[in-house]
């Protein structure tokens, strides 16, 4: 099961619904068409994320975004 969800919403929003339902955040990003990429700690989180928030969802493949080690590196001059 994958642990990364894409919402329609911000990172605060983001922030306070996961604090509040007592769900853990591995990461969380700003994603450059608009929305947030959520990594949830489990995938039990993230399903019920995409649950909870089932109308803030967005479509697309978490995997084309990429994120991960040297992704927005930018070298010293």
């Amino acid at each position: 099961m994958n642990r990364a969800v894409l919402l329609k919403m911000s990172e605060q929003a983001v922030v306070a619904h996961c604090k509040a339902k007592d769900i853990g955040i591995s990461s969380l990003g700003k994603i450059p068409t608009g929305g947030v990429r959520l990594v949830c700690m489990s995938s039990d989180g993230a399903e019920r994320i995409r649950v909870q928030l089932k109308s803030n969802l967005m479509k697309g493949d978490t995997q084309d975004l990429g994120h991960g080690p040297g992704w927005d590196f930018v070298p010293r001059d």
